[in-house]
């Protein structure tokens, strides 16, 4: 097994889970001309990101992500509250004062935004460049971070001889290069395949947990969610409808927005073949249909089977997975079971214990 790869200057492993990233009652607004036309970007949002932590802010285009990661190393300036990154308030910072902060906040982009004409080691070199680092520094500095996004053997290649994912770990090691002790991302991984998203997403999750890294990323895909983060704010029209972490947003969401973007990585959401069967009101001849959310311990147990055999009544599975998230076992199922009163109420009493959730979606025939 390979040594953990360590960097000059990382961070010390014993950073406690204070918050380094604050955002306290921040609103955005763009104003126009007319009123009317204003462009709320973000409304009283309050989110704290722990030091050590991977947090992802979660909405669909236009929720505002994109304007709350810019705020924090000031590329935009809120109309009111305050960012507050390791103690300093970002928002209260002049120029210099910026240029300064943002030493210790790395970012990653969609688009890599490499320099066509500089060579993966010179794209990585260039923030230290403009730091005013001396060539053998930058030599120390370049070397293990090639190393550690795995492109040792492509130091001298162009941006246009790479591939995406070469092309985003460039742009990874390039927002290390500072030492910061933030990183941004901003959509890292949209533009690429599955198998190369969960390579990004393996390394970034590497990063966190070799250098203690702090984390924020956004992205409109509960995938990425899923795989990397430990806890999650869901944004809507600019505001934090929902947070928590990534288990409990997961098993439990409450908010309507974050049941639409959970249901399809958990399959809690009615498959449309279903959803087109479904009626409100009891027809003769007719079955029950039931969403069953099975939480921890609960999820690989035989409840059904014991159910069936407590009430001598037959189930049929309809649809369902269970899965890890977070680590923890969380699954779904669709059942359809006897429309009878008493049957039903019988069959949801049992299958209601411990950490199960229970809803009666309606009749099929």
């Amino acid at each position: 097994m390979n040594a953990p790869f360590s960097i000059p200057g990382a961070p010390p492993s014993d950073v406690r889970a204070r918050p380094l990233i604050a955002f306290d009652d921040v609103s955005k607004i763009y104003p126009s001309r007319d009123r009317a036309a204003e462009v709320v970007a973000l409304r009283n949002v309050n989110l704290e990101v722990p030091a050590g932590a991977i947090v992802g802010v979660i909405g669909k285009s236009g929720a505002g992500e994109s304007t709350l990661i810019r705020l924090v190393n000031g590329l935009e300036r809120p109309t009111g509250g305050r960012v507050v990154v390791d103690g300093i308030d970002v928002t209260a910072l002049d120029e210099p004062g910026l240029r300064q902060a943002r030493r210790s906040i790395g970012m990653i982009f969609q688009h890599f935004n490499l320099l066509s004409s500089r060579t993966a080691l010179e794209n990585i070199a260039l923030p230290l460049e403009i730091a005013g680092f001396d060539k053998a520094a930058i030599g120390k500095r370049v070397e293990p971070l090639l190393e550690m996004v795995g492109l040792s053997g492509k130091r001298d290649r162009y941006p246009a001889e790479l591939s995406g994912g070469q092309k985003q770990r460039v742009g990874i090691a390039r927002a290390l290069a500072t030492k910061p002790k933030v990183l941004l991302s901003d959509e890292a991984t949209s533009a690429f395949d599955p198998e190369t998203t969960d390579q990004i997403l393996a390394l970034l999750k590497t990063i966190n947990a070799e250098l203690k890294l702090t984390i924020l990323f956004i992205t409109h895909e509960m995938m990425v969610v899923k795989k990397l983060a430990d806890s999650v704010a869901v944004l809507e029209v600019g505001r934090i409808v929902e947070q928590g972490t990534t288990y409990e947003i997961f098993a439990r969401p409450r908010h309507e927005t974050t049941q639409r973007f959970v249901g399809a990585i958990t399959g809690s959401q009615v498959p449309e073949w279903l959803a087109a069967k479904l009626r409100p009101q009891r027809q003769p001849g007719d079955s029950a249909v039931l969403r069953i959310g099975f939480v921890g311990g609960n999820a690989d147990q035989p409840i059904l089977s014991r159910v069936s055999r407590n009430l001598g009544l037959d189930v049929n599975i309809l649809h369902g997975q269970v899965e890890a998230i977070a680590g923890h076992p969380f699954g779904s199922l669709f059942i359809s079971v006897s429309a009878d009163p008493d049957d039903l109420r019988r069959i949801m009493d049992q299958l209601t214990s411990g950490q199960n959730t229970v809803e009666h979606l309606g009749y099929v025939s």
